[in-house]
């Protein structure tokens, strides 16, 4: 009988070692700024870490308000805090994190492209340091086929991003490419902050018959100042994601942020769980991508979206 004690008192304290050890799962989310694209990120990150652990893992979601110097802030926080992971949302949130700490796993989304962000050359899918995560980058050159699609007759093309996003810049550079063999004129519009985003947007609507932006995380916080200037222009715009396009777009060839999210979760639960090595883990892509439109910015520009664009709700 005391044998058969000691066994339960045994098996007790081995579950409830367990419990404690998986209890203390603490990620620390940092996400650069509020928007739809990123919330949902963020969301389905979560949704996928609970989904699979519950109770046993905590979060700590700090938003920096678009500040890169406020990444840095966050990120120290956490790692003085001991959290288990850390997940970057946007580049400047990943940059933050890798200047931070090259101990803890790293996983970053809605990241462009992680070559340019961490200055990776010779790249291969993974970093080969404590960084992976999920790449919300759209098939650019299927992008620059959508503009022409709807918009053959145009002539110039105005490319609207800011300055100090580097993979704003990226997505710029590849699409000119394609729309320059398209026959198309293209002219960049940089803006540094939200400050200039209105009268920069004049600009490219002065300059422009078709404005392409790209996944551009400050653009995307200021839609409402952007449309208030193209609406009246009248001049359409491409959006690289639909938060943008919602807000001030006619149309954008997009990803689910939030599935984006949800894979980041569940590479995450594989670093976590099963001690997948970061390192060695490939930068995942958003599996599917969709056509879609604003009604009421297209009805308002007299634009007229094919049977295969899907109404953005």
């Amino acid at each position: 009988m005391k044998k058969l004690l000691a066994v339960l008192i045994a098996l007790l304290l081995c579950l409830g070692c367990t419990a404690m050890a998986e209890g203390s799962y603490r990620v620390g989310v940092c996400q650069l700024v509020q928007h739809v694209a990123l919330d949902a990120a963020t969301q389905g990150f979560q949704d996928a870490l609970k989904a699979k652990l519950g109770d046993a893992v905590t979060f700590d979601v700090q938003n920096a308000s678009g500040d890169s110097n406020t990444c840095s802030t966050i990120v120290n926080n956490f790692i003085s805090g001991g959290v288990d992971l850390i997940m970057a949302n946007a580049t400047p949130a990943l940059q933050a994190a890798v200047a931070a700490t090259g101990d803890i796993p790293i996983l970053g989304t809605s990241v462009t492209d992680y070559a340019t962000a961490l200055d990776i050359d010779n790249w291969s899918g993974a970093t080969g340091m404590n960084v992976s995560g999920t790449s919300d980058l759209a098939p650019l050159e299927q992008q620059a086929e959508m503009l022409r699609e709807l918009f053959p007759e145009a002539k110039k093309v105005g490319l609207l991003y800011c300055s100090a996003e580097p993979n704003s810049k990226y997505q710029v550079d590849v699409i000119t490419g394609y729309l320059t063999a398209m026959g198309y004129e293209c002219a960049e519009y940089t803006f540094a902050d939200s400050n200039d985003v209105a009268s920069v947007a004049q600009n490219a609507c002065d300059g422009s018959d078709v404005i392409y932006i790209p996944t551009d995380n400050t653009a995307a916080s200021c839609t409402e100042a952007i449309r208030n200037v193209v609406e009246p222009a009248m001049k359409p715009v491409i959006a690289g994601e639909e938060g943008l396009c919602k807000g001030c777009g006619v149309a954008t060839l997009s990803i689910s942020y939030y599935d984006l999210g949800y894979a980041t979760g569940e590479m995450a639960y594989e670093v976590l769980v099963n001690g997948a090595d970061v390192a060695t883990m490939n930068v995942q892509f958003a599996p599917n991508v969709t056509k879609e439109y604003n009604a009421e910015l297209c009805e308002l520009l007299g634009v007229k979206a094919p049977e295969d664009y899907v109404a953005i709700q």
